[in-house]
Formats: C-alpha cells, structure tokens, sequence
C-alpha cells in the first residue's frame, strides 16, 4: 500500500499552498528488499544501455566528417535529448531504490519536471524538424544543400531547444504556483504535472485550461505538420520509377516513423486516457513507456536501420580497440 502523507490544515486552502511543503513522497516501486535491489539493477542495465547507445551516436556523428550531414545533426540533438531525458528520472529512482527512501525536496521536484519537460517537449521538436528534413531530402533533393545549409541548421536546432527552454519554464512555474493542500505523495516514480495538479486544492480553472491549451495547440499543430510532410513524402516516393528508388527513400523514413511513433502513441494515450480506466499500476506502466523506452529504444532503431551510420559505428570501436592493442605492449614494458 502506499502512503500519502497529507497536510493537517487541508481543511482550510487559503492556508496552505506550495511553499509550505518540503518535500514531496514519491511511489515506492517495491516494499520488500529484494525487489527494490532489482528494480536498482533493472533501472541500471537500462541507464548504461541508454547512456552507451546515444554516447555511441554522439561519437560517431561527431568524429565522422561524412556524416555531418542535417539528417545526422539533428540525430546527435535527438540522442542529447534522450540522454538528458534518461538522467533526470533514473538518478532519483536508483538513488530511492537502493538507500529504501522515496522522498525528494521541493526544490529538486521543482528541477526534475522542468528539466523532464524541456527534455521531453525538445526530443518532440527535434522529431518534428527531422521530419522536415525527410520531406525536403525527398521532395526537393537537389535543393536540399540550399534549404538546409549549416546556418539554417543551427537555428532551426536552437529555436527547438529555446521553445522548449521556454515551454519547460512556463509549465513549471504555472503548476507550482498553485496552492498543493492535498498532501504530498506522488501516484509516480518521478515528479509529474498530472500528479503535482491531484495535490492542488485550487479552483483556478482558467490557469488549468491554459496550460491544457497551450500543450494541445503545441502537439496539434507539430502533429498536423508532421502529417503534412509524410502525405508530401509518400506522394513523391509513389512517383519513383525505380523500386530500388522507393526502397532506399523509404528505408530513410522509417526509423523516424518508428520513433516517432513509439514516442507520440505512448505520450498521448498516457495523458489522453479516459479518467475511467486510469489506476496507479497502469499510470506508473505508462510512465515508463513514454520516459524511459524511447531513450532506450531509440539509438538501436537508428543504427539498425542505417548503414552509414552502422559503418561510422564499427569504425570508431574497431579504431578504439585498435588503439588499445597498439598500447598494450607498450604498457607491458613499462611494468
């Protein structure tokens, strides 16, 4: 069972707001011993396997010259996000699991969602302008150095970066602005909106609504973009002669498609779900779905499906190796 600690003046909200908590109570993912040392090693093996992936990518695109292309720019910026997603909820989660606490502080609460969010809504933007560079790789292939030149990269990367600075800090300054007199347990693992917003004894609907509104305009509107571009992409595939055409300009695509859709699926229905078949059990397995697979999940999706980036990859270890053989002698005869 869970505890939720709750404040003795809830009675009175005037009197209680969100300066007065300390510290919130996260859900304890196990009561026995045994179980939390496992989840410890389970949310290890997936931090390591997370951290190696994208460290991988990062190495790989930064070291290789042919692939500072914009397809694998904006695939580095993918793999940060996902690194910054992975080390914002797990750090806290492993640290609970292994010394049996469950608390964290206001302020570090405060930290977790903002960064979380700038993170998440990040990773969000970035699958959207990576959608915009399919459409133009596609559709406009020989004005594709044009359009996206090096410059128009690096704006475009960091006009993704300061929205979601920006979103992060609006959300997070909304949500623990309100006066929390519901107590101070947390239904999740991590600090999250919906769960801050159940604590919330205020009646400020129209404060609620805007921060409702503002994120479905945000996902709507990139949504109905991304639509967009992929109807313009698989109109100009279908128009290939060749099959071997269409192969290679869909191969490009479908990582995308498939983190994208691992993304938006798990996110959406997360928050979208109706209230009438929400529980603890399936919010936390959501969570996890959304928070910590795609992270996981996402530089095995590109690697697979991407022979440059496979052979960038094999080159860096087999080179790292190499150069660790080369050494071993020499470390020898130093002995």
């Amino acid at each position: 069972m869970i505890t939720f600690f709750t404040d003795p003046d809830a009675k009175a909200p005037q009197m209680s707001n969100s300066s007065s908590i300390s510290l919130f109570f996260l859900l304890a993912l196990a009561h026995t011993r045994q179980l939390q040392l496992l989840h410890f090693c389970l949310f290890l093996g997936i931090s390591l396997a997370a951290l190696l992936g994208n460290g991988l990518i990062i190495s790989a695109v930064a070291c290789s010259h042919h692939l500072h292309t914009p397809m694998f720019f904006f695939l580095l910026n993918l793999a940060l996000s996902d690194l910054g997603s992975i080390c914002t909820t797990f750090p806290k989660a492993m640290h609970n699991s292994l010394w049996d606490t469950s608390t964290i502080s206001c302020s570090g609460c405060a930290a977790q969602l903002f960064f979380f969010l700038f993170f998440l809504t990040a990773e969000y933007f970035l699958l959207t302008i990576m959608c915009c560079d399919r459409c133009v790789s596609i559709c406009n292939p020989l004005h594709y150095g044009t359009l996206l030149g090096s410059r128009a990269c690096a704006h475009t990367a960091a006009a993704a970066w300061a929205s979601a600075f920006l979103y992060s800090l609006l959300h997070t300054a909304n949500t623990f602005s309100l006066p929390l007199c519901q107590g101070n347990g947390l239904g999740q693992f991590f600090c999250e909106i919906p769960q801050i917003l159940k604590l919330s004894c205020s009646n400020s609907y129209l404060r609620k609504f805007g921060l409702i509104a503002v994120s479905a305009c945000l996902v709507f509107g990139c949504f109905v973009f991304i639509v967009f571009s992929y109807v313009q992409i698989f109109r100009a595939v279908l128009r290939i002669p060749s099959e071997q055409g269409r192969h290679k300009a869909f191969s490009t695509c479908l990582p995308h498609l498939a983190v994208l859709s691992l993304f938006v699926r798990t996110g959406a229905f997360s928050y979208l779900k109706p209230p009438s078949i929400s529980s603890p059990s399936l919010d936390l397995a959501l969570s996890v779905l959304y928070s910590v697979v795609p992270p996981a999940l996402n530089p095995l999706i590109y690697s697979l499906r991407n022979q440059e980036l496979m052979a960038a990859l094999w080159t860096l270890m087999t080179g790292y190796f190499q150069e660790t053989l080369n050494c071993w002698p020499v470390s020898v005869n130093h002995l």
